[in-house]
């Protein structure tokens, strides 16, 4: 758990594909943003009743959102739904491979506001269309990015040998996440373990390089 000025941040790993749901509380009013239904719902619901029990304001999920379109990410989606009330919101480019209706359709820029903090959406291309990173600015600390697969310790997100998703993946990557934000932004990305940009950083040209 990421305990902050106005938020807490917890996750849980699910899936035999290690993907992680994020959850998103604001200390002040309770309101709750979930990161990636991907699989496992009794999970997501201890997770969300334990970040429920850590405010004293009456926690409601507002807003699910998916990073992108990928099965393994939305799994679970369907069922948070039912089960919350809550809006979705995925990258515009990826609502029509999402089964679940999207109320939000978010491109590069956009600000998601819950009642108590507020995420921007950045559009990072190639791993999918219209995959989106968000990203909480912790007004006492270092910013917090959620990657879904686009960032992960050590390289890009899959983009499965094709030249051309790779290149626009990276370009973004390198222009709309490295020279954007400062190095000691935190990544939680889709799967595994986070990062931070700095440790990845020096590893840029290495990935340009390679090709993945």
């Amino acid at each position: 758990m990421w305990d902050l000025q106005d938020i807490t941040i917890r996750s849980a790993a699910v899936s035999e594909m290690d993907n992680n749901v994020y959850v998103i509380t604001s200390k002040r009013t309770g309101a709750q943003v979930l990161i990636d239904a991907a699989d496992d719902m009794p999970a997501i619901h201890r997770l969300l009743e334990e970040a429920a029990a850590d405010t004293s304001a009456e926690a409601k999920v507002g807003l699910i959102i998916t990073t992108h379109s990928h099965w393994d990410h939305v799994r679970a989606l369907a069922d948070a739904v039912a089960a919350t009330g809550a809006r979705t919101a995925a990258g515009s480019e990826d609502v029509s491979g999402i089964e679940v209706p999207t109320d939000v359709a978010l491109d590069h820029g956009d600000t998601v506001d819950a009642d108590g903090f507020s995420l921007e959406a950045i559009k990072l291309r190639g791993h999918t269309p219209g995959s989106v990173a968000l990203l909480y600015r912790d007004p006492a600390g270092p910013a917090h990015l959620f990657t879904g697969d686009s960032l992960f310790p050590g390289g890009v997100g899959n983009t499965q040998q094709d030249p051309a998703r790779f290149t626009s993946l990276i370009n973004d990557v390198e222009e709309r996440l490295f020279a954007y934000l400062p190095d000691d932004t935190v990544v939680h990305p889709g799967h595994g373990k986070g990062t931070t940009l700095g440790a990845e950083r020096p590893h840029l040209a290495e990935w340009r390089e390679r090709g993945w």
